[in-house]
């Protein structure tokens, strides 16, 4: 028995969510401040790199979820992007050092729009 088969595959899916946007966060703007001064191309490559892990752990997300936990594509997607804010607003104000803006509050309410509307006929 794994590790992993006592998590419900609910949860497993969000996890996997999350640990894949934070690949792919990094693949997507972590090369604005560490590969600032690099070509573009060597960029792509690296940034195509960390983006392979982000796959790995995105597609059985993906699958778990849709197979196993019963979730919706329209679902699967919002609790993507919900993620998805959740990891950038952090990694862009920590990492990047972005100032924190209200309209990221904004942004994420939409979001909570976005996850009642998908999840009310559920």
């Amino acid at each position: 028995m794994t590790a992993l088969s006592s998590i419900p595959f609910s949860l497993q899916t969000v996890l996997l969510l999350a640990a894949s946007n934070v690949f792919m966060t990094i693949a997507w703007y972590g090369h604005l401040k560490n590969l600032a001064t690099s070509p573009w191309y060597i960029a792509a490559l690296i940034s195509w790199g960390i983006a392979l892990a982000e796959y790995l752990l995105q597609v059985p997300a993906n699958r778990i979820g849709f197979q196993q936990a019963g979730f919706t594509v329209g679902q699967l997607k919002i609790m993507q992007e919900v993620i998805t804010l959740a990891v950038f607003v952090p990694f862009a104000v920590f990492f990047l050092k972005e100032p924190l803006k209200l309209d990221y509050l904004w942004a994420a309410l939409c979001m909570v729009g976005a996850v009642y509307f998908i999840f009310r006929s559920s």
